[in-house]
Order: structure tokens, then C-alpha cells, then sequence
């Protein structure tokens, strides 16, 4: 169990305090509730950006990295559909030396044309080397846009279009980050050996007097439900045919999701899963396959990707995923299967509990669920599920009318 404590400023931050003092260390978790979700359709790729752009310098800090190694810390950043966070580790001797940077650069960004080229051009480089240039680069982008049609899902976090990041403007940037870098839209974690009191008076001091910013309407387009399978086929100088399909599924929060979680897991996880054992080992159809489910805050997607093995007909491969998930849909699965996937993640849970800065981030993101609590209690809903459970939940996921499936074959 993590134990925690919380609290909020006057100015709408939401504090969580978690004493550990098992470690020297402390981790300084910043969630803000921007992602790729909060961006217009000509205007994306903008929660990417600002990754980049907070460790351009605030008014105080000139070089946020130099200032942060010299207190022996260290940190990094990732931006979802949903999220950005921002994390950092230090001795918690040095730990309002975190408080500093991070309220710093929360209260005054500097943010000027030279900043912003800087990281434009990172961006840009980024996007090129990793989605236009890679084979197989843009597949999120062809899925994505498969899969959604309405909703901001439609286009992965690096953006939509390179051309939104190039043409972006000081104006509409300040705009952002004067929307959503405020208190009032951020989760602060403190992990570490510290306790509740001391760590509330240094949140106070450095929090504080950074105003805050307008109430969040969020309007964001909700996704129509689809009705009819959707295919598209891509030919291009790829190495192997590879099949995507997308299965729409319910949001994070719904209380679907852990089972269709273990579905996955079943279907797709590890050797003895039921994509390998059938598809690779005993057909031989495949060079790999998985099974995967998003977990967005917003209706997500069950995701298996297959590499299909030289000489085997694409059309044979795909007809032998349908077949088995149709399969898997009437035929009841055993108890020690279940077992096995329940005895996965209840370890995976416990392991991932074990580093301070996994337990801060999800302290953080379970509170933007809406439920900080359910970081320890949600295994439990994992372990109560049942056969018929699974198999009355399969026989929705898997039905035709609610598949997207992309062909990206190599050229003739």
C-alpha cells in the first residue's frame, strides 16, 4: 500500500505528500493535464512541444539541466494523449533546489523567439528521423486517423502535421502554456524521506504566490460510435508485411478495462500466450505478434500488431487472427489461465511499486482518474475477475462492426 497525504493551495495545486524513508532520495513528480487530447485538429503536436520548451529556461534559470546536475539530480519528461509529467530526482537534501525549478519555470517560462526556434527545429528533427524517415514511422498516424474520426484521438502526441510545429507562433504558444501550465491544472508529488509537515511548508513557500490561472472547460469531440469495419492497405519500402488491427474499447476509468487489460494479456503476452502459441509456434504464420490495449482516458483502442513471416499470404494471416479471436470469444478459458495473468500483473504491480518514482507518477495520474486511492486498490479488481467475465466481455470487444485493420506491406 502507498501511504500518502493531500492537500490543495489557494491557488488550485493539488499536492500529494508520500513518506518513504527507506531511500536517500526524492522524486518531485509534476503532472499537468494537457496532452495531445487538448489540441485543435490545426494545431497539434503543441503538448509535444512544450516538453521540449520547459528546459528552455525560466526567469530565474537560465539552464535548468546545470543547475539540476550541480544538486546531483536528474530528470526527464513524457507527453501522452493525455498527460504531460514532469519528474525529478535528487538527494532530498537538495530538495528545494526541485521546488525552485519546477515553480519557477511553472510561474515564469521564457518563452521568446529564440527559445521557441530552438526547440521548433528539435521538434521538427524529431519528427522527421522517428515518423517520416523509419519505416513503418507513421503507422500511429495511419491508425490513429483509421480509428477516430471525431475525436483528438485521430492524431498521435508528436502531432497531426509537421507543418502545425513549423508554423507555430510565439503567440499561439504563450497561449498554450498560459491555458495549461497553471496550478489549477497540475498534480505536485513529493516522494521521498520527508515528512507531511516540512514538505507542506516548502510547497507553500515556492507555490504559493504563483497566480492562478482560468477554469478548464474542456469541449473535446466525443467519438461516434462506429458501425462498420474500416481497412486501409499501404504499399512501401518496408522490410515484412505487417497487419494492425484496433478493437474500440471503453476509457481507463470504466470497470471494463481491467478485464479487457488481462485479455490482452492472455491473447498476447509472453510465449505462452494464445497469438504466439497458435500463430508462431504451431502455424508458423508469424515472426511476431502482440496484444495491447492503450488504457486512454477517453474510449481507447485493443491493439494487436503481427509481423507476418516471409512467403505467407497476408490475406491467410489476417483470416487466422479473425479465426482465433472468434474462437477465443466461445470457448471458455481455464481457470489456470486466468490464473497465470492474475499472478502476472499482481507481480508486475508489486515491482513496479518498488521504485519511488513509479509510485510518485502514478499517485499523480490515478488522481487525474479521479481516484488517488485506487493506485492501491485497483489489483483487486483485477483479481476478482472471472471466466465468464472475460468471456462475455470478449464476445463485445471482438466484433467486426468495431475493427479498424491496416495493411502496411512491402512494394511489389
Amino acid at each position: 500500500m502507498i501511504q500518502y497525504k493531500r492537500f490543495f493551495l489557494e491557488n488550485g495545486l493539488e499536492v500529494i505528500i508520500h513518506t518513504d524513508n527507506s531511500t536517500p532520495l526524492v522524486t518531485i513528480n509534476t503532472l499537468y493535464k494537457v496532452g495531445s487530447r487538448d489540441e485543435t485538429p490545426d494545431k497539434t503536436g503543441f503538448a509535444h512541444l512544450f516538453e521540449h520548451l520547459m528546459f528552455a529556461g525560466s526567469e530565474n534559470v537560465k539552464d535548468f539541466d546545470s543547475v539540476l546536475e550541480q544538486a546531483g539530480g536528474e530528470n526527464n519528461a513524457f507527453t501522452s494523449n493525455d498527460i504531460t509529467n514532469y519528474y525529478i530526482t535528487l538527494p532530498s537534501s537538495n530538495i528545494e533546489t526541485a521546488l525552485w525549478l519546477e515553480s519557477d519555470r511553472m510561474k515564469a517560462l521564457h518563452i521568446n523567439k529564440k527559445s521557441l526556434e530552438v526547440q521548433r527545429q528539435v521538434v521538427i528533427e524529431e519528427f522527421k528521423e522517428h515518423y517520416i524517415n523509419q519505416p513503418y514511422g507513421d503507422v500511429w498516424h495511419l491508425l490513429s486517423a483509421l480509428a477516430y474520426k471525431t475525436h483528438p484521438y485521430q492524431w498521435p502526441t508528436i502531432g497531426k502535421n509537421i507543418s502545425h510545429i513549423e508554423q507555430a507562433t510565439l503567440d499561439d504558444v504563450k497561449a498554450f502554456f498560459a491555458k495549461y501550465y497553471v496550478p489549477n491544472n497540475a498534480i505536485l508529488v513529493i516522494a521521498g524521506p520527508i515528512e507531511f509537515d516540512i514538505a507542506k511548508s516548502l510547497v507553500e513557500k515556492w507555490y504559493s504566490d504563483i497566480p492562478k490561472g482560468e477554469d478548464i472547460h474542456r469541449h473535446i469531440p466525443i467519438e461516434e460510435e462506429q458501425t462498420a469495419e474500416r481497412s486501409l492497405t499501404i504499399k512501401a519500402d518496408v522490410p515484412v508485411n505487417y497487419i494492425y488491427k484496433t478493437y474500440k474499447m471503453c476509457e481507463r476509468i470504466h470497470r471494463s478495462y481491467q478485464t479487457i487489460d488481462l485479455i490482452s494479456d492472455i491473447l498476447g503476452s509472453g510465449d505462452s500466450s494464445r497469438l504466439t502459441q497458435k500463430l508462431i509456434k504451431e502455424k508458423k504464420l508469424f515472426n511476431s505478434i502482440n496484444a495491447y490495449v492503450t488504457g486512454t482516458l477517453d474510449q481507447g483502442l485493443f491493439v494487436i500488431d503481427a509481423k507476418v513471416a516471409d512467403d505467407v499470404a497476408v490475406e491467410l494471416a489476417d483470416k487466422a487472427i479473425v479465426d482465433l479471436l472468434e474462437e477465443f470469444k466461445v470457448t471458455t478459458i481455464s481457470e489456470y489461465e486466468l490464473q497465470k495473468v492474475k499472478n502476472q500483473i499482481e507481480s508486475y504491480n508489486e515491482l513496479n511499486d518498488i521504485d519511488i518514482l513509479n509510485r510518485a507518477t502514478n499517485l499523480a495520474y490515478y488522481s487525474y482518474m479521479g481516484d488517488v486511492e485506487f493506485a492501491n486498490t485497483e489489483i483487486n479488481q483485477y483479481l476478482k475477475i472471472t471466466v465468464q467475465d472475460i468471456q462475455e466481455t470478449a464476445q463485445q470487444l471482438f466484433s467486426s462492426a468495431r475493427c479498424c485493420n491496416l495493411y502496411y506491406l512491402k512494394k511489389d
